[in-house]
């Protein structure tokens, strides 16, 4: 069975403490990185970012179409006129009457072109407002995804710093324990979870049940300076006088 001095042995309390604040500080570090905030804010800026794009293409699209009817509007116009200049320059009656035909369904067509111009400039004008909603709804997505991660992040880097100083202070305070102890509760700790823990009134406060008559007696035939451990929970049980 391992050895060291009683008072060796009850420094490893304060190593413990100061443990259990470097998991405590894990854990919240682990809760904050699986915030569950986070996957509604990401699921609604995705949802968010997928309409603004759908608007857009939307936009674009009828954007193209309405760049095409008024390319055709244009090119009847200029047909229109060229039939107009070619029948006031007068010829053959027969090719007048032609020019005629051609002129009047070229006016047919760039009436219907017209119509389906003011339909698609209407159709535009809703797509664009639906298109401002979806982008000022992304704005809104993003801004709350940015302000959620900001604040987890200042949490974070409160809790980066904290635990550098505890670390630092956990190393401080372990050069000052014999290095074969620190050793042994190094071990048990990466075992067990728990390095060390008191023997309080016959209860192991590792694992925080009262230990049975043959383990109790076991324990306190020991020699002062020998390490014993927790039947139930495994680590090093510290034992002082007072808390019997």
């Amino acid at each position: 069975m391992p050895k060291a001095p009683a008072a060796e042995q009850l420094k490893l309390l304060g190593l413990q403490a100061l443990d259990a604040r470097l998991r405590s500080l894990e854990v919240r570090r682990r809760s904050l990185e699986t915030d569950p905030r986070l996957a509604p804010a990401k699921a609604a800026l995705e949802q968010a970012s997928a309409a603004a794009g759908e608007a857009d293409r939307a936009v674009a699209e009828a954007e193209a179409e309405l760049a095409g009817i008024e390319s055709k509007v244009s090119e009847a116009s200029t047909r229109i006129a060229r039939d107009e200049d070619r029948l006031y320059a007068g010829g053959l009656s027969k090719d007048l009457e032609a020019l005629q035909k051609d002129i009047a369904g070229l006016r047919a067509r760039q009436s219907d072109l017209e119509d389906a111009e003011l339909e698609v400039l209407e159709r535009l004008d809703g797509l664009r407002a639906a298109q401002g909603s979806a982008a000022e709804a992304l704005g809104d997505a993003r801004g709350a995804s940015e302000d959620l991660r900001a604040e987890l992040d200042a949490q974070l880097a409160s809790i980066a710093a904290e635990r550098a100083t505890v670390a630092e202070e956990r190393a401080e305070y372990a050069r000052g324990i014999e290095p074969g102890l620190v050793g042994i509760y190094e071990k048990t700790l990466a075992k067990r979870g728990v390095g060390a823990a008191r023997l309080f009134h016959g209860t192991s406060e590792g694992s925080g049940m009262a230990l049975s008559p043959g383990d109790l007696a076991a324990i306190r035939g020991a020699a002062e300076d020998e390490v014993v451990f927790c039947p139930d929970s495994g680590c090093i049980l510290v034992r002082s006088a007072e808390w019997g």
